[in-house]
């Protein structure tokens, strides 16, 4: 009996080690992702009003969670059954991160330079409510996009692994994507209240640690709208990345015309055009239902 116990740890614990090794591997492959879902997730999950901020993030967080409860069970069984279907699944997820980035840039060039985000521009608590409840359902919706690409990166990585090494890799690194990446946004978020707890507090200090706090203070309170500016460049960039290179890297004859151009630039000249052709669909498509 002590023998038989012995050799089931002894299992779970090469199990472990194993996962814990294809873990690194796959989270080396998919760290530029990350890195993209957390710039294009910053930015979706700012610009509401100072006191709905950290409401806001924790919704979005629990769609997200959501996201990865309903795609990894249907990953792993188009792994298993249906491979083809992935590629035409990525294909319609670049396209809509193409669509979003190339919307975000005509936006840029469009809109007056003295827009607010609509948190700041009404006082009525229900048009609030309605502006942030949109705003989530959009921010869901990236983050089901962009855990798509994520998860099937992650699977494609371990598939030559047992079944349970997969779901537990592929679990753990759609779980880091989810709290890491939201976890980051909540701190990003909340920067001002730092500097002005900081700041607070010099008032009541003396001498250099007095100054060093009250200018670090400052400091995080005047770079949030600066930062925030930033992600949701980043996050554009971001979108049209890994949208435009959803079609590079997947379909041969994109890849080979567009071959020239540096790997990152090719992805975001390919999201442009991508997401700048739907736009004039859908500008046609609006046309044709309003004639």
């Amino acid at each position: 009996m002590a023998g038989g116990i012995l050799a089931i740890l002894d299992d779970v614990a090469m199990l472990l080690d194993d996962t814990a090794v294809m873990s690194k591997v796959a989270a080396k492959k998919t760290a530029a992702l990350l890195g993209d879902d957390l710039a294009v997730n910053a930015e979706k999950a700012t610009g509401f009003h100072a006191s709905r901020e950290l409401p806001v993030i924790w919704a979005i967080t629990k769609g997200a969670l959501l996201n990865k409860i309903i795609i990894l069970p249907v990953a792993f069984l188009l792994s298993a059954y249906m491979t083809w279907l992935i590629v035409p699944i990525l294909l319609l997820a670049g396209a809509y991160l193409s669509y979003e980035g190339a919307e975000k840039v005509y936006e840029w060039f469009t809109r007056p330079h003295n827009h607010k985000p609509a948190a700041s521009e009404s006082s009525d608590t229900q048009e609030i409510l309605h502006s942030e409840a949109a705003k989530i359902k959009a921010a869901i919706r990236t983050d089901f996009i962009l855990s798509i690409e994520i998860i099937v990166i992650t699977l494609n990585t371990v598939i030559s692994q047992s079944v349970p090494i997969q779901i537990m890799v592929v679990s753990f690194i759609a779980l880091l994507a989810t709290a890491g990446v939201y976890g980051v946004v909540a701190l990003l978020v909340r920067m001002d209240d730092v500097g002005l707890h900081l700041i607070e507090r010099a008032k009541l200090m003396k001498g250099l640690i007095a100054r060093a706090s009250q200018f670090t203070g400052e400091l995080l309170v005047n770079a949030l709208p600066k930062v925030i500016r930033l992600l949701g460049i980043i996050g554009t960039i971001a979108m049209l990345l890994v949208g435009g290179g959803m079609f590079v890297h997947n379909i041969d004859a994109i890849h080979h015309f567009i071959s020239v151009l540096p790997v990152l630039l090719a992805d975001l000249v390919v999201g442009l055009v991508i997401g700048m052709i739907l736009m004039a669909l859908m500008q046609v498509i609006k046309s044709v239902r309003t004639s």
